[in-house]
């Protein structure tokens, strides 16, 4: 889907087509910039827009601008600000992506570490159409970055060729995702999205050494299966043929939200459909996100409602 017509750049509300940066800035040049991905949902019982967990997801920016050393780490209430007020130049009242992106606006050398540049802009998103039935998984023959290469917990735009070249290779092969090991052999994540296992009523799902991003998805599922689910859930490396003898699998993230995993490398996993932990995860993600509990307020940000307490 396309951008909708209205973006920030550099704190100014500007038309998507005037929304340019210089061909050789850095950001474009050597890939130097971090981003992140958000989602605002749209109840419409409420009318209302809720936007999930914007300030962890602008403190994992700022953490990003401070491992790529940019001369400039702007501030919490200053990114959450251009996103909010993009949004309300959008009069957005249908689910969106969100995308901001930090990056090197300088024509300069490899390292240059500014001036830096901030844009962000949303796309309307339906649901996968994975969330029903489910998707089908290989194992990569690429390995994820590490820690002392790459960064996977650093959002930069860098990292995400390494998950191009993998889901480019999965789907040239028929398949509907991609897993990615990481150097030691064990399961990192996917591509854009943290696994869980489902294995003797236990979700399991690799740990933050694992070379995965530290994922606000991730954190959330976490939380709602411990506390609402009653469900164990164990962090630790998990070996490829576990997900074999597994009964259930899912990915989350903020693309992906949680989507059933039915097959790796075509052995069915469990009985080969969705399962039921993962359908009980999944309605409870999808309540907590779209306001339909009264639970876990503190990270929805109503976007109207806030927007008409300020004008009373």
């Amino acid at each position: 889907m396309p951008t909708l017509p209205k973006m920030c750049l550099n704190g100014k509300i500007v038309a998507y087509e005037d929304c340019k940066v210089h061909a050789f800035a850095g950001g474009l040049k050597y890939g130097g910039g971090v981003f992140e991905g958000l989602r605002a949902y749209w109840n419409a019982d409420q009318q209302e827009l809720f936007l999930f967990r914007l300030t962890e997801h602008m403190e994992r920016l700022r953490f990003g601008m401070k491992v790529l050393r940019f001369d400039e780490i702007f501030s919490v209430d200053h990114m959450s600000d251009c996103i909010l007020r993009m949004i309300r130049a959008n009069e957005v009242r249908e689910n969106i992506h969100i995308r901001i992106i930090a990056y090197i606006d300088s024509d300069d050398e490899l390292t240059g570490c500014g001036p830096i540049g901030l844009v962000c802009g949303a796309v309307p998103r339906k649901p996968s159409r994975f969330v029903d039935d489910g998707m089908s998984i290989v194992v990569s023959s690429y390995t994820r970055i590490t820690d002392n290469a790459l960064p996977p917990r650093v959002k930069a735009t860098a990292n995400y060729i390494n998950n191009r070249a993998a889901e480019l290779e999965a789907k040239r092969h028929g398949y509907d995702g991609v897993l990615i090991m990481n150097p030691d052999g064990r399961v990192s994540e996917g591509s854009g999205a943290c696994f869980f296992l489902v294995r003797n009523g236990q979700l399991i799902t690799p740990d933050v050494t694992s070379g995965i991003l530290e994922s606000i998805t991730r954190d959330t599922v976490i939380e709602i299966a411990r506390r609402d689910l009653g469900l164990t859930v164990v962090e630790r490396p998990l070996d490829r043929t576990e997900i074999y003898a597994g009964d259930e699998a899912f990915w989350c993230g903020t693309g992906y939200e949680v989507l059933p995993i039915v097959a790796l490398d075509k052995l069915a996993i469990g009985s080969g459909k969705p399962g039921a932990i993962t359908r009980k995860v999944q309605q409870r993600y999808f309540d907590v996100v779209y306001g339909r509990t009264a639970d876990y307020a503190s990270w929805r940000l109503p976007i109207w409602g806030r927007q008409r307490a300020a004008a009373e």
